[in-house]
């Protein structure tokens, strides 16, 4: 599974240098919203690849095995051998929600000068909003979780 999602990075990567490649390759005829929606798919794209990379070192130093490899290192992520499935939960719903931000984002910005928003956009809004409100439950039920471990009710 964690060399499927290693994998999958392969067309991301690849989507990301096609939209780089087109946005320098258009950027003399490009008004400045067309610049700013791409720079934001770029930001989307991003995201995702840091998501699949959150996922492959947390769920694989949780499930299967420490990464010892990067012991002692100065560049080491802060977060690697540290975070746990709660913790991984939250990092991957606020994940989602940047996600989702850039895609409301992207579409604001195309309706700008548009008198009525199209099904599709509201769509997305109760998406972003359902996953701030999972965010938010998630967060809770971790907090409640930890306290009821830290009194000894657990």
């Amino acid at each position: 599974l964690y060399i499927g999602l290693l994998l999958a990075l392969i067309p991301i990567l690849y989507r990301f240098f096609h939209s780089f490649w087109h946005i320098m390759s258009h950027i003399t005829t490009s008004s400045m919203s067309e610049i700013t929606l791409q720079v934001l798919e770029l930001l989307d794209t991003v995201l995702l690849g840091n998501l699949i990379i959150l996922v492959l070192f947390a769920g694989y130093e949780n499930f299967v095995s420490k990464i010892a490899i990067a012991d002692g290192a100065e560049d080491r992520p802060h977060w690697m051998g540290t975070i746990d499935f709660s913790g991984l939960k939250i990092k991957l719903i606020g994940s989602l929600v940047a996600i989702s931000v850039i895609e409301l984002l992207k579409d604001f910005i195309e309706l700008s000068g548009q008198a009525e928003v199209t099904e599709g956009t509201v769509w997305r809004i109760i998406i972003h909003i359902t996953f701030v409100i999972s965010g938010v439950l998630f967060a809770l039920m971790d907090w409640i979780a930890d306290k009821r471990k830290f009194e000894g009710t657990y």
